[in-house]
């Protein structure tokens, strides 16, 4: 019995469900379009936000996401990539809009190959980006429009370096440790920029 690690590969959508070898009728995509419709949803914005920032680094995003990986995404030149999203927006009825937070905890290595976690806690990535799905009406929020989101970007050493809160970093603190926030069309330089600098200038922020 062979059970080491499944290389996954791409699929195209047209892939049939069967009954043995008695095709069902319907597909993979109809599956897709069930299951990852809702892009305001917390888990399915994540997703699509690690896809932009990956087409936006030019990442492997014709490739296969690993949902498990210690970080997200890597670029061409190496440098490692965690991508965290939030959103002031929900698909259900909401009485407000959702505060924004983004939960940073150090956590321990996974390997995919032997199952195993590592033994320290830390941050994987050399640079996070954090994106923020930042519009606020729902007659018109589209996930799939670049302009309708922001991007901070943090070399993690930076996180790391923090004198409080390891576990989570609140918009406003955000702001103020990465000066500005970015559109989709300057998120590749400034993710470059974060890596080659990897490091800031701040005070004890919350």
């Amino acid at each position: 019995m062979n059970l080491d690690r499944v290389t996954v590969t791409r699929k195209s959508g047209r892939e049939p469900f069967r009954n043995g070898a008695a095709d069902l009728g319907f597909d993979l995509l109809t599956f897709w379009q069930w299951s990852s419709s809702d892009l305001l949803s917390n888990s399915m914005r994540g997703v699509l936000a690690e896809y932009l920032v990956a087409r936006a680094l030019r990442a492997n995003a014709d490739g296969v996401r690993e949902e498990w990986a210690s970080y997200d995404l890597t670029t061409e030149n190496g440098t490692k990539v965690e991508v965290k999203s939030a959103g002031y927006l929900q698909s259900w009825y909401q009485k407000q809009l959702s505060p924004i937070f983004f939960v940073v905890p150090k956590r321990r290595p996974w390997d995919a190959n032997t199952n195993r976690l590592g033994d320290v806690p830390a941050r994987q990535a050399d640079v996070y980006v954090f994106a923020l799905l930042s519009h606020k009406d729902k007659a018109t929020v589209d996930p799939m429009d670049v302009s309708q989101w922001t991007f901070f970007v943090l070399a993690t050493s930076v996180l790391d370096g923090r004198k409080r809160s390891q576990h989570s970093i609140a918009l406003a603190t955000l702001a103020r440790l990465c000066g500005s926030a970015v559109s989709y069309s300057g998120l590749r330089d400034a993710v470059i920029e974060a890596a080659r600098c990897g490091c800031s200038t701040y005070g004890d922020a919350s």
